[in-house]
């Protein structure tokens, strides 16, 4: 077998037995939806929400929050050193909902990110037996929480992550949207986070309930407190210290305009992406070489090579556009959606690449106003993979 063919043949049944992997796992991760709302006495819940500059989106997603049918509810906004005129909004949310509890952070202590630190503080604060952290423009259907506890309940759960429904517009940023989940669903298999026998974890920034107990047990957010990625992070010291997570779908009740432009969302990325390579460049690159060899070179060898190995080539690309289109038709979206699967796995690699560069360059990253150093950020943080 001359050696393209065999580059083909190889490449065409890694990305069939990723997608079958990817699909069979999808169909195997539980919804809130077949879960019914509580109905007993229940605990009470703390909703913690972090603000910093959030004006736009504070008011619309606290509505959500402040409707939940779940009656034993405190919800605690920490508005994170707010320049804009989130303060303002919250003040005169609080007149109408004097029940909405505010905490305003002027400082960031030294060693941590801000919103692990507003985190940190807000759950400090909440008197809940269980915490729910999200963030300042996530919007829940009404009975989100109540089904959620439920859950909690029935399954004897420390930890639930609910995976949320993305509602931005626009054909190329839902597009890399729908790409990055579908590669952090290969990466980190949400399904298999409730299995006590698989090291797999799941947390996702949107819906992160934890009971009090196991919150303190880990250590909370301090524990993670340099970590650009939080809800991962405190997804895994959860899951390490052999306590029951579970992560269900929650397209029908919680959702997100997640980034408003593909720039936007490019810039998102460039701040944490190179954290899941735990800063290490040699993973980073390898990272790209093998999302090149697997969605890049296809296009290429379908262009210009030949005979069988031109045919796995066509195969494989294929293949890609025909799990795009059934990806974006299972997350609400147009199948139309499909041939941009052959131009984000560019705008992938350009922001790994660009992310690895700009972090060995600055030897560390800015994260809203303050410097972290590339050392501290290596040897304070374990890996996520």
């Amino acid at each position: 077998m001359e050696a393209m063919l065999l580059v083909a043949v190889t490449i065409f049944i890694i990305m069939a037995w990723l997608t079958l992997d990817i699909a069979l796992g999808s169909l195997k991760l539980g919804s809130l939806g077949d879960i019914t709302p509580t109905a007993r006495d229940t605990p009470l819940v703390s909703i913690i929400v972090p603000a910093c500059n959030e004006a736009e989106t504070i008011a619309p997603a606290l509505a959500t929050l402040l409707a939940q049918d779940y009656a034993n509810l405190e919800i605690v906004v920490v508005n994170d050193r707010s320049t804009d005129g989130t303060g303002e909004i919250l003040r005169e949310m609080q007149l109408r909902h004097p029940e909405l509890i505010v905490l305003d952070i002027d400082e960031l202590p030294e060693g941590w990110l801000g919103k692990h630190h507003a985190l940190h503080c807000g759950a400090a604060l909440a008197k809940g037996d269980i915490l729910l952290f999200t963030d300042a423009d996530i919007h829940m259907a009404p009975s989100t929480v109540s089904r959620a506890v439920n859950r909690l309940g029935q399954a004897g759960l420390d930890h639930l992550c609910l995976i949320f429904k993305n509602k931005a517009t626009g054909w190329l940023l839902n597009s890399l949207i729908l790409d990055a989940g579908s590669g952090l669903f290969l990466l980190f298999k949400p399904w298999l986070a409730s299995n006590p026998r698989s090291k797999r974890f799941m947390g996702v920034g949107a819906f992160n309930m934890v009971r009090r107990r196991a919150y303190a047990q880990v250590g909370g957010h301090a524990a993670i407190k340099t970590h650009p990625i939080d809800d991962l992070m405190l997804g895994k010291i959860i899951k390490e210290a052999g306590l029951h997570q579970e992560c269900l779908s929650g397209y029908d009740f919680v959702t997100v305009n997640w980034y408003n432009s593909t720039r936007a969302m490019i810039d998102g990325l460039m701040k944490n992406i190179f954290a899941l390579a735990n800063f290490n460049t040699a993973l980073a690159l390898s990272g790209v070489l093998g999302l090149g060899l697997l969605t890049i070179l296809p296009q290429w060898g379908l262009l210009f090579a030949h005979g069988p190995a031109r045919l796995f080539f066509g195969l494989t690309v294929a293949l890609r556009l025909a799990f795009f289109s059934q990806a974006a038709r299972h997350s609400g979206l147009s199948p139309w959606l499909a041939p941009a699967a052959l131009i984000t796995p560019y705008l992938t690699i350009y922001i790994i690449l660009r992310a690895t560069f700009l972090t060995l360059k600055n030897n560390g990253i800015l994260w809203r106003g303050s410097h972290y150093s590339l050392d501290e950020l290596r040897r304070k943080n374990r890996s996520l993979l």
